[in-house]
């Protein structure tokens, strides 16, 4: 039976009966599991039957999470990690070993940025930085025969520009390439991107989806849809040892093997199982909790970043808003197509003055705390340039609009006139 979003968020990939009849998922805080017998052990290390023996590879709990996300986003198949940055790495590296390139906007989450410039490179792994993802002229033509992958934000940290997904899969798709979406600020109940054509996507589940800012998670969830043997790819087509059965002679590729589904099973297989970023069972307990209330959460907070937006358009100092839900912007245009229910819950503003202007503002709000977090039910405040893109080179951050006099908002759950009081007083202190 198919089940509307709000539903699956509290059912999905869950079955009391396969637990003891527990209501509630239960925490299954255990590093191994029986195997029972020599033979079904055999089974298990071979892939020929499904169960748990390591939770380094699997874990109850944590496959209640990947099956729930997978159906919220429309996947497949999902695997859980211990970060978003780790669900960044591993989807991008997947996709271009040995030697790939990534096409990327700049205008990104700084670790993100920083990791393709300054990190992946000593991997063989380069990345085109393109300055604006929705002109399919410049995407193009930073295409090549090395390229593995397009990626880019739904919505970007911090700008909130919106990537207009479906025009930008096909051309992907026309060159063979996967299209790979980091769906982390609007979460799965704003925009599920493989409805718009995207192959991979990935979430910082520390954010919305967790939303009480008490664990740190990530996810990669799998379209299943993509073909990973059409001579792009040569590590999925290559056998590999670890799925072949090298007693019985018959060796195994992923794509060969996996068929659809050779992304995410390379991705527990080669990535989580060897690197280790596992999450802990308690992690997505907690994150499959913070899920059951995503839709009324993240609601509630839309509503009120646009009034806080809203505001903040008239507020004293304030030189500029970003939010591409105000109606001001042409990323407007693209909201009716693919956020109706609103752009997200983080903004960011300039203010005029200097540095030490935004350093008083900062240090004068009384109800928004000064944390590098977003999608917390607590509001959120801090600039940038310093914290979250202080990694990032200055022509990246300039790109992305990030100054030293711009300031990120993450809107949580309290009322928004005292929200909105919070910053008048604050910015009035600090002038």
């Amino acid at each position: 039976m198919t089940q509307a979003f709000a539903t699956a968020a509290i059912h999905a990939g869950y079955d009391r009966f396969q637990h003891d009849d527990a209501v509630s998922t239960p925490i299954y805080a255990s590093a191994a599991f029986d195997m029972e017998s020599a033979v079904r052990g055999d089974a298990l290390a071979a892939g020929e039957t499904t169960g748990f023996s390591y939770s380094r590879v699997a874990n109850p709990t944590v496959d209640a999470l990947e099956r729930r996300i997978a159906a919220l986003e429309g996947g497949v198949g999902a695997v859980a990690v211990a970060s978003g940055m780790a669900a960044v790495s591993f989807a991008l590296l997947c996709a271009a070993e040995e030697g790939g390139r990534i096409i990327s906007p700049s205008n990104l989450y700084g670790a993100s940025v920083d990791a393709m410039e300054s990190f992946f490179p000593h991997f063989g792994v380069h990345t085109d930085f393109v300055k604006n993802i929705n002109d399919l002229d410049e995407v193009a033509s930073k295409i090549g025969p090395d390229t593995r992958a397009i990626f880019a934000e739904s919505v970007a940290n911090p700008s909130t520009e919106i990537t207009d997904l479906e025009p930008l899969a096909k051309l992907a798709h026309e060159h063979g390439l996967p299209l790979i979406v980091d769906n982390t600020v609007p979460t799965p109940y704003l925009l599920r991107p493989i409805e718009f054509g995207a192959d991979i996507v990935v979430h910082s589940t520390t954010k919305g989806i967790t939303g009480h800012g008490n664990a740190i998670g990530g996810v990669v969830v799998d379209a299943g849809r993509f073909d990973w043997a059409n001579g792009r790819f040569p590590h999925f087509t290559a056998n590999e040892q670890v799925i072949s059965d090298e007693r019985g002679g018959v060796e195994h590729s992923f794509a060969e093997r996996f068929g659809n589904e050779a992304f995410i099973r390379r991705v527990r297989i080669k990535y989580l199982r060897t690197f280790g970023a596992v999450p802990s069972p308690f992690n997505a307990y907690l994150s499959l909790v913070g899920l059951e209330t995503l839709p009324q959460r993240v609601a509630r907070e839309v509503e009120t970043a646009t009034a806080v937006a809203r505001h903040l358009t008239r507020a004293p100092h304030v030189v500029k808003v970003n939010y591409s839900g105000l109606g001001n912007t042409p990323q407007f245009d693209l909201l009716p197509k693919y956020l109706p229910k609103g752009v997200g819950t983080i903004l960011s503003f300039l203010v005029d003055g200097d540095e030490s202007n935004v350093r008083r503002i900062l240090d004068g709000t009384k109800v928004f705390s000064y944390v590098p977090n977003i999608g917390d039910a607590r509001s959120l405040i801090v600039d940038p340039a310093r914290i979250t893109h202080r990694e990032v080179p200055a022509e990246y951050r300039l790109a992305a609009g990030v100054t030293d006099n711009l300031i990120r908002l993450s809107i949580g759950l309290e009322d928004a006139d005292d929200l909105i009081a919070d910053l008048d007083q604050a910015i009035a202190g600090a002038y």
